[in-house]
């Protein structure tokens, strides 16, 4: 009962505005970074580990925080992730997305504090980064680090995915083999990660930054950022 709850947060159609955003895959495909199926291969895998290696030990470094967890270390925490969310729009999505966050986790869990995490970044005046309101309210309703870090890699790439097909650079049916197929590396990929700390996190695919700012100059654009 308690995994078939994770599940429903991390359903695509819990709207917290992801399906907005394409994280610069579309500024990719327009721009001939990425050119075929192969390439779009290439470029999910890139990411994933972007991911891995940016956002999974801030992950780890709120879950790991002792209760109280609103404390100055995850002050700090905050500060660095925000000063290392470089392009202006995915760091625009993203506080738009942990805030949706915030809301929708308040209704589904009213005792669980999670009030207490929006009032604490409004009088820090920090972000609410969506990874980071991801894993705190998470370890509120005691989900184990494990099953966070992979629910979030399953987010980022089936949202990838997704933007894909919207696109038309693939079809549905052979989207969703892409990304069940890309299911088989999640162990690879995460492998020696929950020890992992922010103050590891590094931003290795600067490529995918590039093409993050590249999309503000698309004519015509789906996605947002």
């Amino acid at each position: 009962m308690k995994f078939a709850r994770l599940l429903h947060l991390v359903d695509s159609s819990i709207p917290t505005g992801s399906f907005a955003y394409s994280y610069g895959l579309e500024s990719s495909i327009t721009f001939g970074l990425i050119k075929d199926r192969l390439g779009l291969r290439h470029y999910l895998y890139s990411y994933l580990q972007q991911v891995v290696g940016m956002e999974i030990p801030f992950l780890n470094s709120c879950c790991h925080l002792p209760t109280p967890d609103l404390n100055a270390n995850l002050q700090t925490i905050a500060e660095e992730y925000d000063a290392m969310m470089l392009v202006p729009t995915i760091r625009k999505a993203s506080v738009v997305q942990g805030k949706n966050w915030l809301k929708l986790l308040e209704s589904f869990y009213p005792a669980s504090g999670m009030p207490e995490v929006r009032r604490w970044f409004e009088a820090q005046d920090l972000p609410t980064h969506f990874v980071l309101v991801f894993a705190l309210c998470l370890k509120r309703v005691e989900f184990e680090l494990s099953d966070v870090q992979t629910m979030y890699l399953h987010m980022a790439l089936r949202d990838q995915v997704s933007a894909a097909i919207r696109l038309g650079f693939i079809g549905p049916m052979e989207g969703h083999k892409l990304q069940h197929n890309f299911y088989s590396i999640f162990e690879n990929l995460l492998q020696n990660q929950t020890s992992k700390e922010y103050t590891l996190a590094t931003r290795s695919a600067f490529m995918l930054d590039t093409a993050q700012v590249l999309q503000e100059d698309i004519y015509s654009k789906l996605f947002q950022n």
